[in-house]
């Protein structure tokens, strides 16, 4: 196996500098991806402690993601496939 000094050969030094300052940014945002993970989840279980369906609510904040005219689509399509079982 090759010692890190034929490694550090391969990138010159902007490169070596560019490419740890990417992997730096890169780890933050993972970082501040998790703490706000934990955000959400706290918020969630606050809401399932005032009463709220957590499931539907998880439902609801999909939905209002998409555009609205796709999902009235989505809608439309699922509610002609119940009616065609017999469901609706």
């Amino acid at each position: 196996m090759a010692d890190d000094a034929s490694h550090s050969d391969i990138l010159n030094q902007a490169a070596q500098t560019q490419l740890k300052s990417i992997i730096e940014r890169i780890e933050r945002l993972e970082q501040e991806k998790s703490e706000v993970a934990e955000q959400i989840k706290e918020v969630f279980a606050e809401a399932k402690g005032n009463g709220f369906d957590v499931k539907i609510l998880r439902k609801v904040v999909r939905l209002r993601k998409q555009d609205r005219a796709k999902r009235m689509e989505v809608e439309a399509i699922l509610d002609l496939y119940l009616a065609a079982i017999g469901e609706i």
